[in-house]
């Protein structure tokens, strides 16, 4: 039950996020890209024909001289195949034009421009006024995704570093703040792609060329800022992004389902005991990451995807335990059930059965008039 004194129901949010950090805080255990072979995330499966067919559309549109991005957009919805994933990631994201004779001299200009702040501001990072900066970055950077090999290798922390630390230098409005750290990840994985065939999460990345490391560094690096520009309020100080979007959460749930939102409240948990991680890290602490690059697929595909259109996966999200959540019958275990969901063995078909009943959701309640409240 509850212990002492210690859970009184107070709506300050830093007593809720105090609280968050004093229970007892097991990271969910999850091989993150195990079983990634079957998800066509990498290695090469044998396609069906199905997927072959949509492979040949990607290429088709791809190959024009003008992407069609509306077009892509629609294609890319129902998850991008991963041969071309890196290069429709990059102009879903905004980084690369439409024009395909521009792209290589972007590419090339935005590497320059990167690893010109790399010359410019990398030495700095032992300066007292940007030590604590850098500090806070490399202890978070081994807690990355800490079951999967790769991103323990001391050169893709080093690639890790750079990039939070340029992004931080160059976004004082927010500085480095805990969560993203994990952002950087789907877009190094999903990169490396372009120059391995064989599984990720054993991959030697010092064994790539020097000029592919370069690359694949750049292009996150850009690729997580366009990210984080769109939501950037997240970030800044007291994150009032997330305040809002997880009021926004709560507000959503208890429209949705009324019977899980009363449970909540009745054993007095607070969403944002739950929900701030899954706004501050997109929900990837909560999901293997074959099924968060699957889910950015469509997030770079939905208009405001990062932003709106996660609102509603994480209400289709929360809304799937209902069955669990109403089984628990205290603080304790509700809480300890919502920080460690039970996705493990999820896969491409758990995620579209996710974004489809959140777009369902998003169609059924978004702006919707008062008289859908209860």
């Amino acid at each position: 039950g509850k212990q002492g004194g210690n859970y009184c129901s107070t709506h300050s949010t830093s007593s809720a996020l105090h609280r968050q950090r004093s229970l007892p805080h097991r990271p969910p255990v999850i091989p993150l890209v195990a079983r990634m072979a079957d998800q066509n995330t990498s290695g090469t499966p044998a396609m069906t024909e199905r997927e072959a067919s949509r492979l040949d559309k990607f290429k088709q549109l791809l190959a024009g001289p003008n992407t069609d991005l509306e077009e892509l957009r629609k294609l890319s919805w129902s998850g991008i195949p991963r041969q071309v994933r890196p290069i429709t990631w990059k102009l879903l994201s905004g980084y690369l034009p439409a024009n395909a004779e521009r792209r290589e001299s972007v590419l090339q200009r935005k590497r320059q421009e990167y690893f010109g702040f790399i010359q410019q501001y990398y030495n700095s990072r032992n300066d007292e006024n940007h030590q604590d900066t850098y500090r806070q970055i490399h202890i978070d950077i081994p807690r990355t995704n800490p079951l999967i090999p790769l991103f323990q290798q001391a050169s893709v922390q080093e690639i890790f570093e750079r990039i939070l630390f340029i992004w931080a230098i160059r976004h004082p409005a927010s500085g480095y703040v805990q969560g993203i750290n994990d952002l950087v990840t789907p877009f190094f994985v999903v990169y490396v792609f372009e120059y391995i065939e064989e599984e990720v999460e054993n991959f030697d990345v010092s064994s790539l060329e020097e000029e592919a490391l370069r690359n694949i560094e750049a292009d996150s690096f850009w690729c997580m800022s366009k990210l984080l520009d769109g939501i950037q309020d997240n970030y800044t100080f007291a994150q009032p992004g997330i305040q809002r979007k997880v009021k926004a959460l709560e507000e959503l749930v208890s429209r949705i389902d009324e019977s899980v939102h009363r449970h909540m409240q009745h054993y007095e948990v607070e969403y944002l005991q739950f929900a701030f991680r899954w706004m501050n890290n997109l929900l990837m602490r909560e999901l293997p990451l074959r099924c968060t690059i699957r889910l950015w697929d469509t997030y770079q595909a939905e208009p405001e995807g990062f932003s709106h259109f996660h609102l509603y996966v994480c209400a289709a999200f929360l809304v799937k335990w209902r069955k669990e959540i109403l089984e628990e019958r205290d603080f304790q275990g509700l809480m300890i059930l919502l920080q460690n969901l039970p996705t493990m063995h999820w896969g491409n078909e758990e995620v579209s059965v996710l974004l489809a009943e959140a777009y369902r959701l998003k169609f059924a309640f978004a702006d919707a008039p008062n008289h859908y409240k209860r």
